[in-house]
């Protein structure tokens, strides 16, 4: 059964989030394997192991959660029902079904989409059931599936589908959804860009993929006008700059959103030493990354934080990352970066981001 609370942050939820210990939860099955691509892929199996090896380098800091999949009436919040029947309909194929250049069905992909958007469902639930963060380790990924396609190797959008859970089951007024994979979460965007109860901020390599997504003046249509953040990054981007792009614009957002949950889009295809793009991340850059956010959580949602598993293709990288982002889960004062200047021309992108974005946001101004 459905854990049912209202999502209203009050000053004693606050002092309690902080005089608690800090928990986070994740949820793992064997099941995500089931979507079998072939090894030289890179969004193969052996993603899982090295997201696993990652987690047990804390031991038993780390809580686990069960996972089921999710319901089809819970997929059919995001995703247009003749779709949902056009993947299902590869339940069990003999041969794969190519939906697009990146993304092909097998036998078992249904099946491992279910329980993958279920696992973001089910960290959601962790943080209203007493843990205050948790971390959704499903595969395939989810960002890029819009809703009526597949694509960029996503079949059922986890973290859109967690946001509308959160609300539909939670009553959470305010979802905030911050997506750090190295490609524009497309299909998120999509999914929200009308409405103002989900912000979506996604910090991205500029045209990479989608390659005409994610453009930084596309700030949301209609109602949801100003709920899009698009924080596109340069060639080769570091540490420093990452966190400072989010530190000027992402935190500042956050804040004066307020939301109830804030959920992420934890891809690590950013990472140095991945070759599926062009920057310069480490996981102590992702750590804290993760640290900041965690802790605007901590001062405007009682703490609740989930993470929902995306990209991440070089297997060292994505362990170390992983295990970065759960450190910083448990004590993310620890990993607050320091302050750092801008150079001239980072500076000048700044500037521009947030006069884009004061007049929904004055706080940036």
């Amino acid at each position: 059964m459905v854990n049912v609370c209202v999502c209203v942050v009050s000053l004693a939820d606050l002092v309690r989030a902080y005089d608690r210990p800090m928990t986070i939860a994740v949820g793992d099955a064997e099941g995500f394997d089931a979507h079998e691509v072939d090894a030289t892929h890179p969004e193969r199996p052996a993603r899982s192991a090295a997201v696993r090896a990652g987690v047990a380098r804390l031991g038993a800091r780390v809580d686990h959660y069960e996972v089921k999949p999710a319901a089809r009436a819970q997929v059919e919040r995001i995703h247009h029902p003749l779709y949902v029947d056009e993947l299902a309909a590869t339940e069990g194929a003999k041969d794969p079904v190519v939906f697009d250049e990146d993304t092909t069905a097998y036998a078992g992909t249904y099946r491992a989409a279910l329980l993958s958007a279920g696992a973001a469902i089910g960290a959601v639930d962790a943080t209203f059931a007493g843990d205050r963060r948790a971390f959704a380790l499903g595969r395939p990924p989810g960002h890029h599936a819009e809703v009526d396609r597949a694509m960029g190797f996503c079949f059922f959008n986890s973290v859109a589908i967690a946001a509308q859970h959160a609300i539909d089951a939670h009553r959470c007024r305010k979802v905030a959804i911050v997506d750090w994979d190295v490609h524009h979460g497309n299909g998120t965007q999509r999914a929200f860009e009308l409405r103002p109860d989900v912000l979506f901020v996604s910090s991205h390599q500029y045209k990479l993929f989608p390659p005409q997504g994610g453009h930084y003046a596309e700030i949301g249509r209609g109602r949801g006008k100003g709920f899009t953040v698009n924080l596109p990054l340069g060639y080769e981007a570091t540490d420093a700059e990452l966190v400072r792009l989010h530190r000027a614009v992402t935190v500042p957002v956050l804040e004066a959103f307020a939301p109830d949950l804030i959920l992420v889009s934890a891809g690590f295809d950013a990472h140095e030493n991945d070759r599926i793009a062009d920057q310069k991340i480490t996981a102590r850059g992702f750590g804290q990354l993760a640290a900041m956010l965690f802790d605007v959580a901590d001062r405007v949602c009682a703490g609740r934080a989930a993470l929902v598993l995306e990209g991440g293709y070089d297997l060292a990288g994505l362990t170390d990352s992983v295990e970065a982002v759960l450190e910083a889960a448990l004590d993310p004062r620890a990993l607050l970066p320091p302050s750092s200047e801008p150079g001239v021309t980072e500076r000048a992108v700044l500037d521009g981001l947030v006069r884009l974005h004061a007049a929904r946001w004055p706080t940036l101004a």
